[in-house]
């Protein structure tokens, strides 16, 4: 799968994951995917953000290999939600960043922690 990271998912992954992106990447999908696993309704895709970051315009761009159990769930979301597994891909990304950032300011002002 072709992953094209906008520089907004790229230094967030940095600032909280480090510098292997495609680790990273690869840490959001799977915990996207459990979730659709669990029978969780994701958060949906908005439609304005839909092909906002291409690979001409992406600060990363890279082929990600998943595994198929992962690969089929991408892309039957990405169905559900009418675009591709790769934009989708993307918006896990953003998801993963945000709970990341929920739980980090959570846990400093010691507050308990509540994420889906």
């Amino acid at each position: 799968m072709r992953i094209a990271l906008g520089t907004f998912a790229s230094s967030g992954i940095k600032a909280h994951m480090g510098p292997d992106i495609e680790a990273a990447v690869r840490t959001a999908l799977l915990h996207y995917t459990q979730k659709l696993k669990d029978g969780r309704a994701p958060i949906a895709m908005p439609r304005f953000l839909r092909d906002q970051v291409t690979p001409q315009s992406a600060e990363a761009v890279f082929e990600l290999t998943v595994d198929c159990e992962c690969q089929e769930l991408l892309e039957r979301e990405a169905t559900r939600q009418g675009t591709s597994a790769s934009q989708l891909a993307v918006h896990a990304v953003l998801i993963y960043l945000a709970e990341l950032e929920f739980l980090t300011e959570c846990a400093f002002k010691g507050a308990p922690a509540r994420a889906g």
